[in-house]
């Protein structure tokens, strides 16, 4: 990316001015959407799955829950950021496609690492496998995104051998980072706190390709070149071994991209459905 002025291209929220609008309005959606769950008897929140508060996992059930399929979203915010109650309403597509659906939380950079982050996002997996008996695909957003590409190539079996050696058989990854190297340099890295070896112990295009798993890359159709060319990279270097798909959805920034997840008619809502599906079957 020779050329490029990669805290412009990495600096979504000076990239979409009115970032803080969206935040709200999700943030509104996502109480609306817990209060009816809630009101339906199909919520149960904060399911601790790890020692601090962070750590728990929203559950919206699907209505035929005990045989529906299951999906974790994984929410971004550059790793520092954001919390999983602003992101309940990425649960409404799935519930309405007949999915069940864990929103997951997660500690924050600097206070610990993003090794770390994997690491709990590994044992919210593992959670849902004992709580629900059930393989999953992992969908997540920006950091959510990276984090859900880890997911569907991390070697289970040593990790967790009573677990499925493809608990996350896929992944459906939005507007992710997925070669972390060029964070080292920019001032994101000041929580990250990133060097070379760990940005590269730490990215997933890097690592082996998980063979017979699936991962689709997407990313909005206005997002910077080096948002697309992250998205490209994990494709092209998993190609072969894992079935990979790239997609640009048109006329979406780096945030408005995940809202059609709200809905359960959508492009996006009816792929992962179907990845779920598939996981389920």
């Amino acid at each position: 990316m020779a050329g490029l002025d990669l805290e412009a291209e990495y600096n979504n929220r000076a990239r979409v001015p009115e970032h803080a609008e969206i935040f709200l309005r999700w943030a509104r959606e996502a109480q609306d959407y817990r209060a009816e769950m809630l009101k339906a008897g199909r919520a149960e929140l904060g399911l601790a799955y790890g020692e601090t508060p962070r750590q728990t996992v929203d559950l919206f059930a699907a209505e035929a829950a005990d045989r529906a399929p299951l999906a974790m979203f994984v929410h971004g915010g550059w790793w520092r950021s954001l919390d999983p109650s602003t992101f309940s309403q990425m649960a409404r597509g799935l519930n309405g496609s007949g999915a069940t659906v864990a929103v997951v939380g997660y500690d924050l950079c600097p206070n610990v690492s993003i090794a770390a982050i994997v690491d709990q996002i590994r044992r919210a997996c593992a959670f849902l496998w004992q709580r629900l008996g059930r393989r999953m695909v992992v969908y997540g957003h920006s950091a959510g995104g990276h984090l859900a590409a880890a997911m569907v190539a991390t070697d289970w079996a040593s990790l967790y051998p009573k677990a499925p050696a493809d608990l996350v058989a896929a992944a459906y990854a939005i507007s992710g980072v997925f070669d972390l190297s060029p964070l080292v340099g920019i001032s994101v890295n000041q929580d990250l706190r990133l060097d070379a070896e760990a940005a590269r112990r730490l990215s997933p295009a890097l690592w082996p390709a998980p063979a017979g798993r699936v991962l689709d890359a997407v990313v909005g159709g206005l997002e910077s070149s080096a948002f697309k060319r992250q998205s490209q990279l994990i494709v092209q270097a998993w190609r072969g071994k894992t079935e990979t798909r790239y997609e640009e959805v048109s006329g979406t920034n780096h945030f408005t991209v995940i809202d059609a997840l709200a809905d359960p008619q959508s492009a996006m809502t009816r792929r992962v459905a179907a990845l779920a599906r598939r996981i389920a079957a």
